[in-house]
């Protein structure tokens, strides 16, 4: 060619000898060079889309009917005799040339990342990979992974108008549309820079298999099929991501989508696993990393599939240079591939720890606002961090809204939007591989919104309605934050070290709180700790249980039980620390003990921590117990309390407060209490405030009225949002549950504030009648004693009649009628101190 630069125009074709990664009809793979030639030409082939019943598919031969196939429909005008002979060597000294075609340049040179187009990668031969008919329970009975899952991508983003059809010839696609970027075979040396020449060796060897013994092998390894193409099918995706990455990273394009099959993230370095038979992604790394060391060194890898790509995690766990960031589903280790290090304290091994970052929910059903929330929370903090040279999504669709596979609710927007956030890194340079995703709808639709955004198109709106996130969403992203501060200034807060000089001189806060409450009650109230002497809950409960000097004496008694006090912060805009100047308590429970004390009650208070136990506490986080286990630890204090300190006592009234969980152990200790519902008990109410907890019914084997006596002595408060209040339900409320009233907050300290004055209206008023009632029992009394003495002047202390306290009230002469006497007979007043009550003097721990 002469010195003269040459111009090239849209699409120009030129004669080189460079060895190019894009390849159509008429060239040669350049790792073909210097070796055999392939029998198999790289003609794009529109085939039709095979079924399950393929005999072509599901019988075995001597000879891969992959490339018999592809043989028969190749012409043979278009082979060329030098480069299309089985028995050639082409040797590298007389390398023919190569025809290389060129994508078009920038539309716009001074801004060639906006005027370039965006590649795609999609062969149909790919789909060649199917399940063998032996292997299925019916016709109808599809593997997920099937081989319609790529054509139905392809077929959505071309009906879009992104992508040249199949009658138009190349070369005639629009400024609006994709570069096609051709496939090619992976060879073996590009895939054994992940996997062993053995697993290489393996799966070459299944061309030539019976379908028994590919069978055989499916049975033996992990959630994966094999047929006689399964080789060239896997050798054709690797290939295809490839060229997708090699063409983003030397800027021939924008960016990339590779629509590829079987997917890889599963595939350990030694074997096929989960649907995976080559890592793709993972060779596509090195590949770029190899040919292109000063352009590409850093590379992260973003796997939004709902399963932990623990293929792609294992390979890159010791290597600085590559960061591995996956959302997936973990659920305890009980989601597949179900293994320990896909938790989020796993984060890399030696020179590359901190570059493996794991954001595993602990159940299905997280959708837009979790996603949305980690990518602002984790993922694009630590991806901006580390300052990418090339961003590879391993794009797995299967958390998308209609997959039953991953049952989760990921919108094609969020999707939209997640790409858009990562198109910020690495200066656009973005190539989306495919992963998993099983139905056929949700992934078409998902991956034409990703198109569309690698296309500069503006993604659609989320949801108006998208709300918060999950608080089981909330709590893994800060328990993620929290280990990868170790290794990220981004992340706060930061995590506790156990080799730092003030490690010996720390306390955890909820103690100190509960010690300096007590101090405070003690001063304002002379409240005192009552002791705790049972096992197991004794250290738990030290500090938490504090009583008025009062509560045995013949006064009425309110019982509270809460969680501990709520805290609020603003944490420090530039490095995320808490200081203590910005800090606040809340604890609206308090304000019910000081208006107690206000009016005449006495108060036993009991705080339920939200931790049963620490031990061997490391300062290190400690997971909250779940609402079971505080009910059950508030279900036997509720009980030691019962026996100890309240029935053997003289309390003339008895008011119940649960607030939060500890409301399950209040409803607990009635249903299995007997003398707690008795009509002459002194129990007059519960009242609950319930915020996320279950709604607890009353339940007693013994008395089929024990539903009808909660409902009348019950009052609980139930948030906005509750469950219970769902229009879907079948099913209304059951007098069991209570007499439930709608809160108009879900915060457990607004709904206390709400309601408050009805809550002591309603003391207030038992508290009044229970007072009258006895004084007009005191005049009923003394008429039938012959007593001419006018009536006790109110606020007069008068010595107690029938274990029952008259304290100050006015006392109406009219009124003769006490609903405490008995139907007959006079009775007098007993000098025993034990009360009439309580017959038996009962044997209790104090």
């Amino acid at each position: 060619m002469d010195d003269e630069d040459y111009v090239m125009g849209e699409d120009s074709v030129i004669q080189s000898t460079e060895v190019n990664g894009s390849h159509i009809a008429d060239t040669v793979n350049p790792a073909m060079i210097a070796v055999r030639a392939s029998p198999l030409s790289l003609r794009k082939q529109q085939i039709p889309l095979l079924g399950h019943v393929s005999p072509a598919i599901s019988q075995g031969s001597p000879k891969s009917p992959f490339a018999d196939r592809i043989a028969s429909e190749t012409h043979s005008e278009d082979s060329s005799p030098s480069l299309g002979s089985e028995n050639m060597e082409l040797e590298s000294s007389a390398s023919p040339d190569i025809e290389v075609r060129l994508p078009p340049p920038p539309r716009f040179p001074p801004l060639p990342y906006s005027s370039s187009k965006t590649g795609l990668v999609y062969d149909s031969r790919m789909r060649f990979h199917a399940e063998p008919t032996s292997l299925m329970f019916s016709v109808n009975d599809i593997h997920p992974e099937d081989p319609r899952r790529i054509h139905e991508i392809f077929q959505e983003i071309q009906q879009a108008g992104l992508v040249q059809g199949p009658d138009e010839p190349d070369g005639n696609g629009q400024d609006d549309q994709c570069w096609r970027i051709s496939a090619r075979l992976a060879d073996k040396g590009e895939i054994c820079l992940i996997h062993t020449p053995e697993h290489y060796d393996f799966i070459e060897a299944l061309q030539y298999k019976s379908e028994g013994e590919l069978n055989d092998f499916a049975n033996i390894h992990d959630s994966i099929y094999y047929n006689n193409s399964t080789f060239e099918c896997a050798r054709l995706a690797t290939g295809g991501a490839i060229e997708a990455c090699r063409a983003v990273v030397r800027g021939d394009v924008r960016n990339a989508i590779a629509i590829v099959r079987p997917p890889g993230h599963h595939a350990e370095s030694n074997g096929a696993s989960g649907f995976c038979i080559f890592n793709n992604v993972p060779i596509a790394t090195r590949v770029c990393q190899k040919d292109f060391p000063e352009t590409c060194r850093k590379v992260l890898i973003l796997d939004w599939d709902v399963h932990h790509g623990n293929g792609i995690q294992h390979v890159f766990e010791r290597d600085p240079n590559v960061l591995y960031i996956s959302l997936h589903v973990f659920k305890g280790g009980n989601f597949y591939p179900s293994l320990p290090d896909a938790d989020f304290n796993y984060c890399g091994i030696g020179p590359g720890l901190g570059k493996n970052v794991n954001i595993p929910w602990e159940d299905h059903g997280m959708g837009d606002a979790e996603y949305i929330y980690a990518f602002q929370e984790v993922v694009m903090p630590i991806a901006t961090e580390f300052d990418p040279d090339l961003v590879i999504i391993s794009a797995g669709f299967d958390a998308a809204e209609g997959d039953t596979l991953g049952g989760c609710h990921v919108t094609p927007a969020c999707y939209a939007h997640m790409t858009h956030m990562l198109m910020r890194l690495a200066k656009g340079k973005i190539t989306v591989c495919l992963e998993g995703g099983y139905n056929l709808r949700s992934i078409a639709r998902s991956a034409l919104a990703v198109t569309r955004t690698l296309m500069l198109q503006p993604p659609d709106r989320l949801a108006e309605d998208l709300g918060t996130p999950k608080e089981s969403a909330v709590r893994v992203i800060e328990l993620v934050k929290r280990e990868q501060s170790k290794y990220w200034k981004c992340m706060y807060p930061e995590h506790l070290d156990k080799n730092d000089p003030s490690f010996a001189a720390t306390q955890r806060l909820h103690e100190i709180i509960r010690e300096w409450q007590s101090r405070v009650l003690a001063d304002e109230h002379q409240m005192a700790p009552l002791a705790i002497r049972r096992p197991l809950i004794s250290e738990t409960f030290e500090h938490n249980v504090i009583a008025t000097p009062g509560y045995s004496d013949p006064h009425p008694l309110l019982v509270i039980f809460h969680d501990p006090p709520g805290v609020m912060n603003m944490a420090d805009p530039y490095n995320g620390r808490t200081e203590l100047h910005n800090m606040w308590l809340t604890d609206v429970a308090k304000s019910y003990i000081d208006w107690a004390m206000n009016n005449g009650f006495e108060v036993i208070d009991v705080n339920i921590p939200r931790v049963v136990a620490i031990e061997d506490d490391d300062t290190g986080f400690v997971k909250a117990d779940n609402p079971e286990v505080r009910a059950h630890q508030t279900r036997e204090l509720a009980s030691y309390i019962w026996e100890n300190y309240i029935e053997p006592h003289d309390a003339t009234q008895v008011f119940l407060m649960g607030i939060g969980a500890a409301y399950l152990g209040l409803v607990d200790l009635l249903s299995h209490y007997e003398s707690t519902t008795a009509p002459e008990s002194v129990v007059q109410c519960l009242i609950g405030f319930v915020s996320e907890t279950a709604i607890q019914s009353i339940k007693r084997a013994t008395d089929d009225n024990i539903s009808g006596w909660y409902y009348e002595h019950s009052l609980v408060f139930v948030a906005k949002s509750h469950h219970v209040w769902d229009p879907n339900r079948q099913r209304k409320v059951r007098r069991k549950y209570g007499k439930l009233r709608k809160s108009n907050h879900d915060d457990l300290n607004e709904m206390l504030l709400e309601h408050r004055e009805e809550v002591t209206g309603l003391l207030l008023q038992k508290k009044n009648e229970y007072e009258e009632a006895e004084a007009d029992l005191r005049v009923a009394d003394k008429i039938r004693q012959g007593l001419t003495s006018p009536p006790i002047p109110s606020g007069t202390t008068t010595p107690r009649l029938n274990n029952v306290d008259a304290r100050q009230t006015s006392i109406p002469t009219a009124s003769l009628k006490s609903p405490k006497l008995p139907p007959v007979g006079f009775f007098s007043v007993s000098n025993s101190p034990r009360s009439p009550r309580s017959p038996k003097k009962r044997t209790f721990e104090r």
